[in-house]
């Protein structure tokens, strides 16, 4: 056993299962690295933070987080330059969205020793899992939730926060179809819509499924009221390029605030291109497609990068968007993005944080 700076116990597996994978083949989030990081908070205080060997975890029946739903989560990837040195992109940002989440979900806030000297430590020692193949990437994923046995609706007094990661190909391996839903909704004003918790996820799987049988990826998201103005879909953030403007809806308290969302729009604006954060209505992609102005739509999201957008499903009549080139704005930034984060290009807004 050794112990790093921060007094974070670390305990080696003491046999790597790295040679069970095949990292020419990998699917998303099924296989997980040698280790995992956890931290307790009890007694009012962060404690014991440890990084110990990737194990199941013994859970009572009356764990709060599976009755009441106090569950967070972020999601981010690890990458590797030509010269084998260890990037994350924007971590920080993981951590600030992290306790905004926390807080709405009246769980403690993580200091942002706990939050990144674990995630440094542990993307470190399990450093040889990050695939190097184009469009791979180590996933990891931070959460948090209740662990009070108790039946009670309050907020737990106990919670248990870990990191674990995945090697990972792409999430979405082609172009996507999605599908307007004209009755289920994601997120509510002042509700929970612009935060990472799990019961966000929970209530989209049935519409989901829905989608999915009749020949769809994924739902595209509308506002709660209307049924009028998108949102997202699934896992992603929305963008629509028409006329050569990227739009995209505002952020608000229904819309998650993308990290990949971010980056795009900031690209964007750097490459002198109008952008507009704006409503946009259902109403509106559907008449650009047929009036030939939307050049593409796509998603954002860390899972799925830049997710471009096949079809548009309405009203039981699938619309095609045009198909893509080299030279279409989320190609660029897509590629621009990924030599970001492995260090080919300059990182001119320090997005990058190298693992040393």
């Amino acid at each position: 056993m050794t112990t790093d700076v921060l007094s974070i116990n670390i305990v080696k597996a003491k046999k790597s299962r790295i040679h069970e994978l095949d990292f020419d083949n990998l699917s998303f989030g099924k296989v997980f690295a040698d280790h995992m990081y956890c931290v307790d908070y009890k007694d009012g205080a962060w404690k014991d933070p440890s990084i110990t060997p990737y194990e199941n975890i013994s859970i009572s029946p009356a764990l709060s987080a599976i009755h009441y739903g106090q569950s967070i989560f972020e999601g981010m990837k690890a990458y590797k330059n030509d010269k084998g040195e260890v990037l994350l992109f924007r971590p920080q940002e993981n951590f600030k969205r992290m306790n905004i989440s926390a807080h709405r979900m009246a769980m403690p806030e993580i200091t942002e020793e706990i939050f990144m000297e674990g995630l440094l430590n542990l993307v470190k020692l399990d450093q040889d899992w990050i695939p190097s193949k184009e469009g791979a990437a180590l996933y990891v994923r931070p959460f948090m939730f209740a662990i009070d046995d108790y039946i009670g609706v309050k907020a737990s007094d106990k919670y248990k926060f870990m990191i674990f990661t995945t090697p990972v190909s792409a999430y979405y391996g082609k172009p996507v179809k999605v599908m307007v839903d004209p009755k289920h909704i994601r997120a509510v004003q002042g509700g929970v819509g612009y935060i990472k918790v799990s019961g966000n996820y929970g209530r989209s799987l049935y519409p989901s499924k829905v989608a999915q049988e009749k020949g769809y990826d994924q739902i595209l998201w509308t506002d709660s009221q209307e049924h009028k103005y998108v949102e997202e879909s699934g896992t992603m953030n929305l963008m629509f390029v028409i006329d050569n403007v990227l739009i995209t809806p505002p952020l608000g308290d229904t819309i998650l605030a993308g990290i990949t969302r971010d980056s795009v729009l900031t690209l964007a604006r750097d490459w002198g291109m109008k952008v507009e954060e704006r409503k946009i209505s259902v109403d509106e992609v559907i008449a650009a497609i047929k009036s030939g102005k939307i050049q593409e739509a796509f998603g954002t999201g860390t899972a799925a990068t830049i997710a471009h957008i096949s079809h548009i499903g309405k009203d039981d009549i699938c619309y095609e968007l045009p198909q893509l080139t080299k030279d279409h704005f989320s190609k660029k930034v897509s590629k621009e993005l990924d030599d970001i984060r492995k260090g080919r290009v300059a990182d001119r807004h320090n997005w990058v944080v190298k693992v040393s």
